[in-house]
């Protein structure tokens, strides 16, 4: 089995060396410029990745000219799908009044009051360039609001760039004094507390796992780490650059659990590079540059035009409360039809997650914390990625699927049998239940 799997996949990276000769072409030329011709980690995979070179809707373009369905959605950033019309010309009119103007805008206040109406735990907030940025700051705040150091993160968290835990400790991470909880498991966090509570000053944690696995967080598991924190004195950071999208107001308000501070980014910014970072006011209220304690948090592009216009023209033009609910419960239709396709080939896979976010998993077992994939084939995700390709259906070679506004229930059609086609022309070499 595991050598009719190697066979297989063999087999398909052939075919999709093959196809793009292209991309092939322009990774070597970037080569020459970027080490291994790569600026953002994950996007890379053996033998190279895919040039794109348009987008439209739900649709990408490659160099060699294949079109593809967009199931991946710039890992959740693309919810408005490429080129809106709305965000579009926001962007040309913002353009027309100067691109960089040095000081304060009417519309940064526009978004922020816009943001703020979502997420009413951010009594107050302010703006970054990234969701990596935001959770740095977040996390800068809780501890000069605290005066404590330590920070409880979970094994599997992804929270940026230098803030990442799938792999363990990274060299890469900020030197922050980390002490690792199990995601799911209340009882390894009050284990940590009853250690270290007197020196921990926050909590950052995702409501479901993102780049971790799409593995949602039990309710009672979250409502337990807000207990915890409100009894040892500890900032409660929800971590919603990804699951800002589950609701009007997040997976917050779904749960209704008030975190002390929120991080969100993506969407939020209309496409364009954003992250942003709020919550009670006595902890934001530091960052008041009338103070004369004020902690100073700069950056120049915090406010830039283009993505105050963009955000703020997706907030109140594009998404709205129904489009949001609709598109999720259209993923969830979706994680629905594909686990039964799985599960009718008896192949021992499944898709995780909420909403219009999924990730794929080489086994059909429970899934509750990253540990729990701990032996799966990795091979496996690899064929199917590779095989739907070859079908005209872009996702994350991960396995993560994060639909946008334009993917409607015909979209919605073709992933399915697209899927359920892949998944019969290769069950035999796929793990069997």
């Amino acid at each position: 089995m595991n050598d009719a799997l190697s066979h297989a996949l063999e087999a398909t990276l052939a075919r999709y060396a093959a196809r793009n000769p292209t991309s092939a072409r322009l990774l070597d030329e970037a080569a020459t410029a970027m080490p291994g011709g790569n600026t953002r980690s994950v996007l890379f995979h053996p033998p190279f990745p895919l040039a794109m070179s348009r987008g439209e809707g739900c649709r990408l373009w490659d160099e060699d000219g294949h079109a593809y369905l967009d199931a991946l959605g710039e890992f959740t950033a693309a919810l408005y799908g490429h080129s809106n019309a709305h965000i579009r010309a926001a962007i040309a009119d913002a353009l027309s009044a100067g691109l960089n103007l040095s000081s304060h805008t009417a519309r940064e206040a526009a978004l922020a009051r816009e943001i703020q109406r979502r997420f009413p735990g951010m009594a107050l907030l302010r703006f970054a360039n990234s969701g990596t940025e935001a959770n740095l700051l977040a996390l800068a705040v809780a501890k000069a609001h605290t005066g404590r150091g330590k920070v409880v993160v979970f094994e599997g968290a992804y929270h940026g760039g230098v803030l990442t835990f799938g792999g363990g400790p990274s060299p890469m991470n900020v030197p922050h004094d980390f002490v690792f909880a199990r995601y799911n498991d209340l009882g390894s966090v009050q284990a940590l507390l009853a250690d270290h509570g007197p020196d921990v000053a926050a909590i950052l944690v995702e409501p479901m796992l993102g780049a971790g696995g799409t593995i949602p967080g039990d309710p009672a598991f979250l409502a337990g780490l807000r207990a915890l924190a409100t009894e040892h004195g500890v900032q409660l950071i929800f971590d919603e650059v990804m699951t800002s999208r589950l609701s009007f107001g997040g997976r917050q308000a779904l749960l209704d659990i008030a975190p002390d501070l929120t991080t969100a980014g993506k969407y939020l910014g209309g496409g364009l590079s954003f992250g942003v970072f709020g919550g009670r006011a006595e902890v934001m209220a530091r960052f008041d540059p009338r103070r004369p304690d004020a902690l100073a948090h700069a950056g120049t592009f915090n406010n830039n035009v283009l993505t105050m216009a963009a955000g703020l023209a997706g907030l109140t033009q594009v998404l709205t409360a129904e489009a949001l609910d609709a598109l999720n419960r259209r993923g969830d239709a979706l994680r629905e039809r594909l686990n039964a396709t799985l599960a009718d080939q008896a192949v021992d896979m499944q898709f995780t997650g909420l909403g219009s976010l999924m990730t794929l998993h080489a086994t059909a077992r429970p899934v509750r914390s990253p540990a729990d994939l701990a032996g799966t084939d990795g091979r496996a995700k690899d064929l199917v990625f590779f095989a739907l390709l070859e079908r005209g259906i872009f996702m994350a070679r991960r396995g993560m699927i994060a639909l946008s506004l334009p993917f409607g229930d015909a979209e919605c059609d073709t992933l399915a049998a697209a899927f359920e086609d892949a998944i019969r022309t290769h069950r035999d070499v796929l793990p069997r239940r």
